[in-house]
């Protein structure tokens, strides 16, 4: 079951290549096209037409109009039908066989190990290609293929009148074979697999259409700086094989105790052992996860399709900075200054994305510095050694921000590829699925009460709160100052977007309602965003954590966060929907009752 849960994803990835290599030998049977053959992927930004430079320089907004200009009767490349039907059933699958994994290894405690092959053997060194499953990687695999599955479903209609869907569902299913390798690794060179394989897909995808110079800068820009953090996660990995001889997880845990104490000589500075190794592995999770200094990259993503942005934001490249650091727990637990580090950087992130968030007008844009923001709260759970509240916030987060972004990219749909709001408005009208969608993924973001964002966020706060390092207290206040500026960029999305008057009358009244293939994922993720809260409350965050994640999460000797968390003052946990609130009373008193103030 497990093996098929991996490598359903590859097999639909190849299936769909041979028809896109097929398709394209078929279209162009002479060789190679010519230079403007295939330009699908027009830009229809501020900087077009010849005009003046936008004055919002880099953070200028770069529409998404990739079937304007005639070509958005291109004929599809010949078995576009079969490559999406066969990568999203097999996706499908994947899921259902994920839930049931969830299940037995969660509930049944029937944890597996299944060694596929022997891979490097070579001196010391001796990896083998292994799948691990544990309830860590059964949440994940969860995660990975529920959101991906309807990413695929979503992409069918959203793509349809784009030539090239072969190689889209390709890229997306390799997308999603890449992110399982990566949270089955058994060891650390397969985790490196996979942590480059969706480096490898996200610049691919991020770069779809190539011929558009903005996506083409967007991905080699991705590419790049996450090689900064992948060049210390690297360095980490040798400095764990150098201090234990090995590089398999059980061994390197069974050993890590015994490096407490110990030093490295790095450049002239005998530095703690752990807290270097830690800190290097941690370089490479901001860098995937867009953390503060290494988040450049993340609002340039935009420039892929709109699934493509759901699924790095909501399941794959982003969460894999914050799985990999609950699935080091054991090593993090020995480096209390590491630790410290990630909460600092978490908090900052946290704070830092939701400002900028405040000001962006591209529909996209916002919901992905949503991200980065919501990334620094994991952080921040991970810091504090509430590692299973940060997981449950990855859990939570998947659902409610991908609906957002395919939401978003619902209303690109319906304003032909219109993605300003300062172009939109009263959109609620034409649109009331979508706009019904929306709004319950903005009431779980903005953590209302009884939506799955409330039960998760308010956790990572109440854990910042209670938590014993040097950072906590910081992480609260920026935690609790980010949860009021989520609330007010978030609002202000919805407001500017589905209520007041339509500013571009002419696009509102050709506005209309997706197709089916779009509107089905939206309300499935919609009913995840409110039922993937309390029903796991406990698991994750309250006293069945230890029963439910048992070895696969390390909670130290003097590790006491989630006995703490709930002992904290009432008045902290209702802080968060306090703050709530108010953003929500500023948005509605700037967008609504008195639209003439901003």
């Amino acid at each position: 079951m497990y093996q098929a849960i991996v490598f359903l994803p590859l097999l639909g990835c190849i299936i769909a290549a041979i028809i896109a290599i097929a398709g394209a030998r078929g279209r162009h049977p002479g060789g190679n096209p010519s230079a403007g053959a295939e330009d699908h992927a027009h830009d229809r930004g501020p900087h077009s037409g010849g005009g003046a430079p936008s004055p919002h320089g880099a953070h200028a907004v770069a529409h998404e109009s990739h079937h304007e200009d005639g070509h958005a009767h291109a004929p599809a490349a010949a078995g576009s039908r079969p490559a999406e039907l066969v990568t999203t059933l097999f996706l499908f699958v994947a899921a259902v066989l994920s839930w049931m994994a969830f299940y037995r290894v969660g509930f049944g405690h029937q944890d597996s190990r299944e060694v596929l092959l022997s891979w490097i053997y070579s001196g010391d060194l001796k990896v083998d290609w292994s799948i691990r499953v544990d309830t860590l990687t059964a949440v994940m695999l969860v995660v990975v293929t529920t959101v991906s599955a309807f990413v695929h479903l979503y992409s069918i209609g959203y793509m349809e009148e784009d030539p090239h869907r072969p190689r889209f569902f390709s890229y997306l299913s390799l997308f999603t074979f890449a992110m399982l390798m990566l949270v089955t690794a058994d060891n650390l060179v397969q985790l490196f697999f996979g942590w480059e394989g969706v480096g490898l897909a996200s610049y691919l995808l991020i770069g779809f259409w190539y011929h558009k110079p903005e996506a083409n800068a967007a991905a080699i820009k991705a590419f790049v700086v996450n090689r900064v953090g992948d060049f210390g996660f690297a360095l980490g990995i040798f400095a764990v094989f150098m201090m234990t001889g090995a590089v398999d997880l059980d061994t390197v845990f069974a050993q890590a105790p015994a490096l407490t104490g110990k030093t490295i000589d790095f450049f002239g500075w005998h530095a703690d052992a752990m807290t270097l190794i830690c800190l290097l592995l941690f370089m490479g999770a901001m860098g995937k996860s867009a953390q503060f200094l290494l988040h450049t990259w993340l609002p340039d993503a935009m420039e892929g399709p709109t699934p493509v942005s759901a699924l790095i934001h909501a399941a794959t490249m982003v969460t894999a900075g914050v799985f990999m650091v609950a699935r080091l727990s054991p090593l993090f637990e020995l480096a209390p200054h590491a630790q410290a580090f990630v909460t600092l950087v978490g908090a900052t992130t946290a704070f830092f994305a939701a400002t900028v968030g405040l000001v962006q007008n591209d529909i996209k844009r916002v919901v992905a510095y949503s991200t980065c923001s919501q990334l620094g709260y994991m952080f921040v759970a991970m810091g504090v050694g509430a590692y299973s509240v940060g997981m449950f916030h990855l859990f939570t987060h998947a659902f409610f921000k991908a609906l957002l972004f395919l939401g978003s990219g619902s209303v690109i749909h319906a304003m032909h590829h219109e993605q300003d709001m300062r172009k939109m408005g009263g959109l609620r009208d034409k649109l009331p699925v979508t706009y019904i969608c929306m709004l319950i993924g903005t009431l779980a973001l903005t953590g209302f009460p009884l939506t799955a964002g409330y039960f998760s966020k308010d956790a990572i706060i109440e854990a910042a709160a209670a938590g014993h390092n040097p950072f906590a207290p910081y992480a609260f206040v920026m935690t609790v100052a980010a949860a009021l500026l989520t609330s007010f960029y978030s609002w202000r999305l919805v407001f500017k977007t589905f209520h007041g008057e339509p500013a571009d009358r002419h696009a509102y009244e050709h506005a209309h309602e997706s197709p089916l293939t779009i509107l089905v994922p939206l309300i499935f993720l919609a009913a995840g965003s409110i039922l993937a809260g309390f029903p796991f409350k406990e698991l994750f965050a309250g006293h069945q954590v230890e029963e439910f994640f048992r070895e696969s999460l390390k909670f130290g000797p003097n590790n006491h966060i989630l006995h703490d968390m709930h002992e904290i003052n009432w008045m902290i946990g209702i802080v968060p929907t306090v703050m709530m609130f108010i953003g929500l009373a500023v948005a509605w008193q700037f967008y609504i009752r008195r639209p003439d103030i901003p």
